[in-house]
This record gives structure tokens, C-alpha cells and sequence, in this order.
């Protein structure tokens, strides 16, 4: 370990908010240190704490937050700076990137100009030095046209260049902390493996120190030094990243990599391991070992006092009195082998050529060359097509995987096919009717069997809405319960997504946003659906919570014989549910097939590009944990 001064020292965190009357611990007596030029990742399930302790590094907690204990920032304790003083810290000497790039960028405001206004005000550059400047650091991010897009809206970029923009904008006053909360969740992996050597070779060059939050723990560990693994608002773990994340001694430490899915073909009979329940509600704190409730391992003694955090002899901090004794986590379970219920060619979706181009706005002739899915427009005059020609099927019971990069036009499909945008030319067939001759009654009866489930949960949910509201909403929309029985439905609902009954009365921004992910997914299923578009469903959940609604959809599937266009940048988690996968590039499929083809003997050269990025090795060849496979990243 470096023994210079800590660039970050946070000493006995401590944050309680106060909600309907009382009072809940969101952190405690959190500490822990981060070097110059280090890279340290906090990883734990949603609601374990994480985002609180950016919020209280920023000052963003809020008027309902209570902070003891401290946080200094080179020798500075932010806590007793001014409000002006706070500033030019965070503007200058520390960078964040958030985790929805959808609601932290302004709508109003082009792209570059967000990127430059930082630099011109603590760095005092003029507008053009700045805005040449956010043009290079975008051709850092790996966008192919800086310009044109330095020029656009937020609203004309995909969800990964908007992710791209953020980790711009964070680096322009060149910090030396740079604060990373999920940065890399809404990006492919290809984009995600450039994003990550572009940190890296930043921390080589310039000696910044990375604070990165995820649930990804592959990412974690590629990226991090050292490793403090969160559970209910306490580091349970905490140590060298090849260590807790190789060598895990903590049970909940060993839950979380168990649940890691691997990039092999999955199987009909074999489920994700996951850990059962949810953390404990902060109201209610265990009077023992907070992860007891939730142990394999656990016995009467867990619950006799609350355990410390300790460093027994040759081993790292560990909060559990019988860590060195545990043995390996509950491998996964195969349950009886499940047949598919559906034939080829027994379609319940069928897409037939489908087009869509979307206009320019404004007359902006850079438009088309935005994203890789509208790069095949060659004409300067030509309209940028999005979906190019595609044709696809589905039967009952069926799991097509869709992946393919950032902005190459998956969503713009999924949409299609469920007619929540026209396509130019082209069909789509439900069950053998044509929905574009559908009357709106039975477009109606379409919309209840076809359902959605959007990648931006944070504009899906209505924030005025309450969870029960809104799990409420589709039950009497289609008249599915009587009015006696919806709250039984909705608590269902929000069990079958691992989400305690009490939040039914609460509100969108109460939750963390994997919290809302399983919302969103539970309103899905509410219609009782026979067909889902997945549209990045698990992307914001912690591992496992992943497994968890994975085997969730899974057992969905076997039971009712859902089909669903699950799509995904994960290729593990596709790789886990899919019959097929087809690969889409610049609009087109560009290769299809079934799951095992696909992954063993990738035809097309951007499949196995695809392949190669994707952080995960072959399972024959992974880590061995505790005498239990995990997929492991590439160094």
C-alpha cells in the first residue's frame, strides 16, 4: 500500500434520514481511506449504502439526511467548507459520473457546450478553447464524430453515448478524484472495454484515483486496486481486490460472485445461484449480524451481538466472527429438465422486413452519422434509417437474446415490433394477425398480452405516482382484478420481484434505481403478458437480484409459455436465457442462430468482436472460488 497521505479519508460515516415521522441508519461507522493515484470499488446489492456515501462525499444528501463522523479531501474536511469553497472543490479537484445519464445531462443545452461550460469556469479558457476541448475529450470517449455530436441534444443520443458524455464532462477540469457511480451500466462491451482502458491509462498518466461504485463485479475487478464489498449500510469485507474478489471470505461476499453468470449456453433445468430474501429494512435493523436472516451459514451465536469489522491474521477486514471457517456458497441447483413448449415455425411474433428512418432535426446534416446504426445512410440527401430490412420470428415459450452495440437500432426494433412507433415499410404479425390492420379494440387486447419493459426506468415510472399506484395501474386499466383483490396482486407483484411489502406505499425517487428496475418489471408481468420486450431488464440490479429476476423470468417462461425479445448488452445474462441470439449491427441482423452456435462458432467478424470484448473467460478455463466456478474478467 502507498504510504503518502490519503487523498480521500472518510472516518466513521454515519447518515440517518428522517421519513414519516422517524428516523433510519442509511450508513454506519463507515471507514476506509483511498491513496493517490488508487482505484477503490464499493460494491453491495441496492440499498446497501452506497450512494450515500457519494452523497455525503458531494454535500447532496439533502435536508432529511443527518451526517456524523468525517470526510476529508486532500486534508480538507468537506463538511466545514463553504458553500463557495465546496464548489470550486467539486467542479475542479473531483469529477462524477451518475448513473442515468438520462436525467444528468440538461435537455436544453447541446452537447458540447455541457462539456465546456466546467472548463471555462474553473479552468478560465475561453468558449472556443473550451469547446475544442470537449470535442477531444469525446474522440477520447470513443465517439467517431466529436463534432456532430458536440453539436447535438442529449435527447439525439443513445443511452451509452450519454454515458460517454458524462465520463467526458467529469474529466474536463482534469480531477484528481474522479467519482464513478454505476458508469459503465448503460454500455455495450465493446464500449465498455474501451471506457475502462481509457480510465486505466488516465490513472497511468495522470495518477487520478478512481472511487467506482457497481454492481458488475468483473468491471471491479479489472479496474479496482482494493475492493470494500456493503451490506446494509456496514462494509462487511473490505481489502486487495484479488483477494475479496478472488479469494471471498465473507458469506455475502461469496453469495455475490456465486450469483455472476457465465458466458456459456445456459440450460432449461439450471438456475442462477442467488441469495434468497432482501436486506433488511433500516427501520428494523438485526440486533445480530445484519446478513444473518440471509445465510446458509448462519447459526443461533450470529445473532447473539452485532459483529465487528476485524483483520484476522494473514487475511483482510472481514465482518464475521466464522469467516475463516465457511466453506463454499450453495452451487447452483438443476431442477427437473424443462422441455421447450414451442416448435419452429409456430410463430407468436413475426416481423417481416421492417424499416424505420428517422427525420433530421433541424436540417442538421450530421445527424445521420451520430450513431453506428444510421452509418449505412450513404447519401448526404438520404433519410438515417434505424432499422434496416430486419425480419425476425418468435414462438410460444420462445427467448430470442438481441445484443448488439450502443445505438444500433435494438431498441428501435423492440419498439417496432410492439407498435410503439410506425415502421416505414414492413409487417409485424401477433398470434396471425396483421397488427397494422388491427381495429383499436383489438390493437387493445394486443397491448395487454404485449407488454414492455424500458432500459430508462427513471422516466418510465410516473414520480407522482406511488409503487402500489403504479402496479395498480395496468390491473385496472385492463379490468384484470376485482377492485377487493388489487392490493393482494400488487403485494405479489412486488414478492415475485424481491421487493419488501411496505414499499408499496412509497414513491420512485424513495427507491435506488435497481430498486425501480424491479418495479418497472413487476408492472410488466401484471397483465399476466405472453409476450415482453426486454429491454435492458436487469441492467441496473445488482448480481444477485439479476439471478434472481433471470430465474424469475425463467421460471415465467417454463410455466406459462412466455416468449420474450430479451435485450441485452450483458452477453453472460443473454447467453443464461436465450434459445437463440441474433446479432444486430448498423440496423441489420447480422448473424442468428441458436444460443450454442453463436457463442462456440461465431460466423460474422463483428460477433466475434462482440465475443471478444465481453470481460469473461471461458468457463472451462475460469477461476476456481472456494472450490466453486466463477467467471472471471480479463486483466
Amino acid at each position: 500500500m502507498n504510504s503518502a497521505a490519503p487523498l480521500l479519508d472518510v472516518g466513521n460515516l454515519t447518515v440517518r434520514y428522517a421519513s414519516e415521522g422517524e428516523s433510519f441508519t442509511a450508513l454506519h461507522d463507515v471507514s476506509f481511506t483511498l491513496q493517490p493515484g488508487r482505484a477503490l470499488g464499493i460494491v453491495g446489492e441496492s440499498g446497501s449504502g452506497k450512494s450515500s456515501i457519494v452523497g455525503a462525499i458531494l454535500g447532496i444528501l439533502g435536508p432529511a439526511a443527518q451526517m456524523q463522523g468525517n470526510v476529508h479531501f486532500e486534508n480538507r474536511d468537506l463538511a466545514t467548507l463553504t458553500p463557495k469553497s465546496r464548489r470550486a472543490v467539486l467542479g475542479k479537484r473531483i469529477g462524477s459520473v451518475f448513473q442515468d445519464p438520462f436525467t444528468s445531462l440538461n435537455p436544453a443545452l447541446r452537447v458540447g457546450r455541457q462539456i465546456a461550460e466546467p472548463m471555462i469556469w474553473h479552468l478560465g479558457l475561453s468558449k472556443a478553447e473550451a469547446m475544442n476541448r470537449a470535442r477531444s475529450l469525446l474522440g477520447d470517449m470513443g465517439i467517431q464524430e466529436p463534432v456532430a455530436v458536440a453539436n447535438a441534444f442529449p435527447h439525439q443520443l443513445s443511452g451509452g453515448m450519454k454515458q460517454r458524455v458524462l465520463i467526458a464532462a467529469a474529466m474536463a477540469c482534469e480531477p484528481t478524484l474522479l467519482i464513478l457511480d454505476e458508469p459503465t451500466t448503460a454500455l455495450d462491451v465493446t464500449v465498455e472495454s474501451q471506457i475502462l482502458d481509457l480510465l486505466e491509462a488516465l490513472r497511468q498518466s495522470t495518477q487520478i484515483s478512481l472511487l467506482f461504485i457497481s454492481h458488475n463485479l468483473r468491471v471491479v475487478k479489472r479496474v479496482c486496486d482494493d475492493v470494500a464489498v456493503m451490506y446494509a449500510g456496514q462494509i462487511v469485507e473490505m481489502g486487495a481486490a484479488e483477494y475479496v474478489l478472488g479469494a471471498p471470505s465473507h458469506p455475502y461476499t461469496k453469495g455475490l460472485l456465486a450469483s455472476l453468470p457465465i458466458l456459456q449456453a445456459g440450460s432449461r433445468g439450471l438456475r442462477l445461484p442467488s441469495i434468497s430474501g432482501h436486506i433488511p429494512q433500516p427501520s428494523r435493523p438485526e440486533l445480530g449480524c445484519v446478513f444473518a436472516s440471509r445465510c446458509p451459514f448462519s447459526e443461533p451465536a450470529c445473532n447473539a451481538s452485532p459483529q465487528n469489522l476485524t483483520t484476522p491474521p494473514g487475511s483482510h477486514q472481514i465482518r464475521c466472527w466464522k469467516a475463516l471457517s465457511v466453506g463454499s456458497w450453495p452451487a447452483q441447483v438443476a431442477v427437473s429438465t424443462v422441455a421447450p413448449k414451442f416448435r419452429r415455425g409456430d410463430a407468436l411474433v413475426n416481423a417481416t422486413d421492417l424499416r424505420k428512418s428517422y427525420k433530421a432535426f433541424g436540417g442538421w446534416a450530421g445527424w445521420r452519422r451520430l450513431l453506428p446504426s444510421l452509418q449505412n445512410a450513404r447519401s448526404a440527401n438520404s433519410t438515417p434509417v434505424a432499422v434496416d430490412t430486419v425480419s425476425l420470428s418468435l414462438s410460444p415459450g420462445e427467448v430470442l437474446g438481441l445484443v448488439g452495440e450502443s445505438g444500433c437500432g435494438k431498441s428501435s426494433l423492440g419498439r417496432l415490433i410492439l407498435q410503439l412507433l410506425r415502421q416505414d415499410s414492413g409487417s409485424v404479425e401477433y398470434d396471425g394477425a396483421n397488427l397494422g390492420a388491427l381495429s383499436s379494440k383489438a390493437l387493445q387486447n394486443f397491448r395487454r398480452e404485449a407488454q414492455i419493459v424500458f432500459q430508462n426506468v427513471g422516466s418510465a415510472l410516473n414520480p407522482r405516482h406511488s409503487i402500489g399506484e403504479a402496479l395498480e395501474r395496468p390491473l385496472v386499466l385492463f379490468d384484470l382484478v376485482p377492485a377487493s383483490q388489487r392490493i393482494r396482486r400488487v403485494e405479489d407483484l412486488l414478492s415475485m420481484v424481491q421487493l419488501p411489502l411496505s414499499y408499496r406505499t412509497r414513491f420512485p425517487h424513495q427507491l435506488s434505481g435497481g430498486e425501480r428496475q424491479r418495479v418497472a418489471i413487476a408492472r410488466a408481468l401484471a397483465t399476466n403478458p405472453r409476450f415482453i420486450v426486454c429491454d435492458e431488464p436487469v441492467s441496473a440490479l445488482d448480481v444477485s437480484v439479476q439471478a434472481a429476476i433471470v430465474n424469475l423470468l425463467a421460471d415465467l417462461r417454463d410455466e406459462f409459455g412466455l416468449a420474450y425479445l430479451f435485450i441485452s448488452h450483458d452477453l453472460a445474462v443473454v447467453a443464461q436465457i436465450s434459445d437463440r441470439i441474433a446479432v444486430m449491427y448498423r440496423g441489420r441482423i447480422c448473424e442468428t442462430g441458436p444460443t450454442a452456435e453463436i457463442l462456440e462458432r461465431p460466423q460474422h467478424p463483428y460477433t466475434q468482436r462482440l465475443l471478444a470484448s465481453a470481460m469473461y473467460e471461458n468457463p472451462k478455463q475460469a477461476d476456481r472460488v472456494d472450490g466453486q466456478t466463477v467467471g472471471t474478467a480479463h486483466s
